[in-house]
């Protein structure tokens, strides 16, 4: 395991380089630059001085020239600084990155202990009425986009019922406790995990109804052994592979879909951060939040790994 571990490791490095390579590559390519943030609507600035903030910014440069600039940088510990304020991008990230996380872990649980449990639930109960009835919920919950049922949520539990604050995560008035901090954790976080509860159930099913007919179950039960000691001994370790890997290819998903709840539900997190750094043209910055996003995706995909040699003790990378 170590020594995959330390191969998947060394495999993921040029990956994530190309991925800054690319997302570079795209920021040169959109129109405009970081310039044009700085430049007032209503005047006209002169090419002097359009070309000092382009010197000041580095702009003037060959783009390879600033990439392999970033890149050293990097290398150094060193994730640049903010064009729009010159805040260092290191202190920015990690100030954003715990409540993203937060937030995106909570999801991902309530996904994980609500969608694999129901899933397993109507897995046994093939064409009754709950099956027909979660299975037609779960298709609603992965065809609507996460931030129209942030606004559809908010509309009815914060506005119209007053249950849930409207957004933020800490109240203004007073000073944040752990009780406020989940009260304002819990309308977001619910949303964000509605597609994921949907997709984790319907793969649950899926791999139920596929594990279930199997000989060794049938076996199984022929020896007299309970239902539910043949379901949890037999059916559900063997079935839960498949969804591990739809787990762990679920994390971009979760990073995209907080980007567009951050922002529906104000969450001071680095989704948000991210639309603020493209609407500034904010190089550094994006840069920055690409590579944390990056390196939490790919570990994400090595842990998955590590999962399936945890619950499948036949599985051994060495």
């Amino acid at each position: 395991m170590t020594k995959y571990l330390i191969r998947r490791i060394l495999l993921s490095i040029p990956v994530l380089v190309m991925i800054t390579v690319i997302i570079f590559a795209l920021m040169e390519v959109a129109p405009g630059d970081a310039v044009d943030y700085f430049r007032p609507p209503d005047l006209v600035m002169t090419e002097e001085a359009t070309q000092a903030l382009r010197e000041r910014f580095g702009l003037d440069q060959p783009a390879p020239v600033r990439y392999i600039q970033w890149l050293s940088n990097v290398l150094k510990g060193d994730l640049g600084y903010r064009f729009t304020d010159g805040e260092a991008v290191s202190t920015i990230v990690g100030r954003r990155l715990g409540a993203s996380l937060l937030l995106m872990g909570t999801a991902l649980a309530i996904g994980v202990l609500v969608g694999v449990p129901l899933g397993v639930f109507i897995g046994q109960k093939q064409y009754s009425l709950w099956d027909f009835s979660l299975t037609g919920l779960s298709f609603l919950g992965i065809s609507m986009p996460s931030f129209i049922a942030g606004l559809i949520a908010l509309l009815i539990f914060s506005v119209k019922l007053g249950w849930f604050p409207a957004g933020g995560m800490r109240p203004v008035t007073s000073e944040p406790t752990l009780w406020t901090t989940l009260y304002h954790l819990a309308l977001p976080s619910v949303v964000l995990s509605l597609g994921f509860i949907a997709t984790f159930m319907r793969y649950s099913r899926f791999s139920m109804l596929e594990v279930v007919r199997m000989d060794y179950v049938n076996s199984a039960r022929a020896k007299g052994i309970s239902n539910r000691a043949v379901t949890w001994r037999h059916i559900v370790p063997n079935a839960i592979l498949p969804v591990i890997t739809v787990i762990g290819l679920s994390i971009p998903a979760l990073v995209v879909g907080a980007v567009f709840t951050e922002t529906v539900f104000s969450w001071p997190g680095m989704g948000s951060l991210y639309l603020e750094a493209v609407r500034g043209r904010d190089i550094p910055l994006l840069m920055g939040m690409t590579l944390v996003i990056a390196i939490f995706v790919l570990g994400a995909n090595i842990l998955t790994d590590v999962a399936y040699a945890i619950v499948d003790p036949r599985i051994r990378y060495d």
